[in-house]
């Protein structure tokens, strides 16, 4: 098992940073452009975020590329990873989603206990290095990023942290994994940090969701949230907000 070293950086860890996604809401930029090469500031959203992971000790890191491929490999390539050692994961030929993208990267993990994942388009100021202890505290198969604010779709955790069901608030649908009395709604992150035993318990092929996965996998295994209430943290997947952006991130 990985220990939190005291500076609070990660000892050995890994990540995977999705990249692969259309960016649809990001329209006209990503008519062009991929999603993670929209800039904040005169930094790109993959650059923010391969800095971030640094700032917790991880410099390893795997990005899932499809829209715009080569433009995300090139800039990679020109500034040396931004400091770290990252490996591409190619979906040029069909995007495979948040599932079958971490699926088809299952190798680069091989021998590691955890490692982390996260969107491309997210911006956090979080303690991510909390977020890991936590995981190795309780050792769940995998913790999500969760906190209070307004979306249309959100986990649903039990009074233990521990997932429960899915539901949409738009249409009303509803997915229970696991029985609970009480059932508290949080809106998820984008942040993982998952146990590699998960690989061996994904069932699905292709294109896929984690948000699937990890209903599947609830009702028999405990999937817990880290609760980050009051970090800062935006989703840059829409263009007023690399607005709001520019104002939390310099």
């Amino acid at each position: 098992m990985h220990e939190i070293n005291p500076s609070g950086s990660v000892a050995v860890c890994k990540a995977m940073i999705f990249a692969a996604g259309l960016g649809s809401r990001l329209k006209p930029w990503t008519d062009h452009h991929p999603k993670a090469l929209a800039l904040v500031n005169g930094k790109s959203l993959l650059q923010r975020n391969i800095e971030y992971l640094q700032h917790f000790g991880i410099r390893d890191v795997i990005v899932n590329v499809h829209h715009f491929a080569d433009q995300i490999v090139q800039a990679i390539s020109f500034n040396k990873g931004w400091g770290s050692s990252v490996t591409i994961s190619d979906e040029t030929d069909e995007v495979l989603e948040t599932g079958g993208g971490l699926l088809k990267a299952a190798g680069y993990f091989s021998g590691a206990d955890f490692f982390v994942v996260m969107n491309a388009d997210i911006l956090t100021q979080m303690d991510l290095s909390e977020m890991i202890r936590q995981h190795l505290t309780k050792q769940p198969l995998a913790t999500l990023a969760v906190s209070e604010r307004e979306t249309s779709r959100y986990f649903l955790f039990d009074e233990s942290d521990v997932l429960c069901g899915w539901r949409n608030i738009k249409t009303g649908e509803e997915k229970i994994a696991r029985n609970a009395g009480v059932l508290r709604q949080k809106a998820f992150s984008g942040i993982h940090v998952i146990d590699t035993a998960l690989f061996q318990l994904i069932k699905r092929k292709g294109k896929f969701s984690m948000v699937d996965v990890y209903l599947d996998l609830a009702g028999d295994h405990i999937i817990r949230s880290y609760d980050h209430t009051g970090a800062a943290l935006i989703d840059v997947g829409k263009p007023e907000n690399i607005t709001k952006a520019e104002s939390l991130f310099p």
